[in-house]
């Protein structure tokens, strides 16, 4: 509303008329949020990808080291990292655009969904559901195939299909094993994150409410009126930190099982094909590597 310095129309003034909308950007507006979404969950699911395989390579050459610590690489996260980056980013870049379709997918039934509550058709409530029920399970099986597809990936090298190939079929041979060992982990992981956000929990509150005595003006627990803010989010926190702590021990937990089910099925405990696994577990299976005639010359 200032008064234009144009002096030969001192009548000049600016008035706000309304947006475009038929410039390129404007028609490509909607592709454009399209595109940043789907780049914005295919650059999470890769990052993901990129620290499961990581952490696979590195769980998987302690295994596959015969001679336990000598043959164990010295940096073996750092080696895992490099490996990974150099030879497998397109693997782990198909895995992830997997994923993110799939989850795309969701989002628009949820979009499509939340438009027709409006409707009240049973019918379309109905087939609503049952698609987002098949999508929901779609998406859980993919991040599955695809956390064993990363660690066969890491494990021998090969492209994301050979690898997700090789896992499911390893896993299907051994169903009952998984089975069992998946429920016992959950159950364990679940006890842990407990264990630690409970006792988190208990000593913030304890803090808070200062009840705890004795600890000097360093660690002396503020005044407060209203103390259980700070208790949920210490417990929130505390939350979030175990589950990254205890995701890397479901990693270890899922790489080292796949590498003892190759192990049993490429190995027989002879001399051309001993067992990688360790001593202990050799005697829990009740099974053994044929020592060379060297070593049995010497033990007698």
């Amino acid at each position: 509303m200032d008064q234009s310095m144009n002096y030969s129309c001192p009548g000049l003034m600016c008035v706000f008329q309304s947006y475009a909308s038929t410039g390129l950007a404007q028609r490509s507006l909607f592709n454009l949020q399209i595109y940043g979404v789907l780049g914005l969950f295919w650059t999470l699911n890769w990052v993901l990808a990129l620290g499961q395989c990581v952490l696979a390579g590195a769980f998987a050459s302690f295994y596959w080291a015969f001679h336990k610590p000598r043959d164990i690489p010295t940096f073996p996260l750092s080696s895992a990292f490099i490996r990974t980056l150099r030879y497998h980013t397109g693997s782990l870049a198909f895995g992830a655009l997997i994923l993110t379709i799939v989850q795309i997918a969701r989002i628009i039934l949820e979009y499509i969904d939340h438009k027709l509550r409006g409707a009240q058709n049973p019918m379309a409530r109905c087939i609503m559901c049952c698609f987002k029920c098949c999508l929901w399970c779609l998406e859980k099986f993919i991040k599955f195939l695809n956390r064993n597809a990363y660690i066969m990936i890491a494990i021998y090298g090969k492209n994301f299909c050979v690898s997700a190939k090789n896992a499911f079929m390893l896993l299907m041979r051994n169903i009952v094993r998984v089975i069992v060992l998946d429920k016992v982990t959950d159950l364990l992981l679940f006890f842990g994150k407990l264990l630690v956000v409970g006792g988190v929990g208990v000593l913030s509150f304890f803090f808070f409410s200062g009840r705890i005595q004795g600890l000097g003006k360093d660690f002396e627990s503020p005044h407060l009126n209203y103390y259980w803010l700070p208790i949920m989010t210490s417990i929130l926190g505390a939350y979030v930190i175990a589950s990254g702590f205890f995701s890397v021990f479901s990693m270890c937990v899922d790489t080292l099982f796949l590498c003892f089910l190759e192990d049993l099925e490429r190995n027989d405990g002879s001399l051309d094909r001993p067992y990688y696994m360790s001593k202990g577990l050799l005697k829990i299976l009740g099974k053994k590597n044929q020592a060379p005639p060297g070593d049995k010359k010497r033990k007698k």
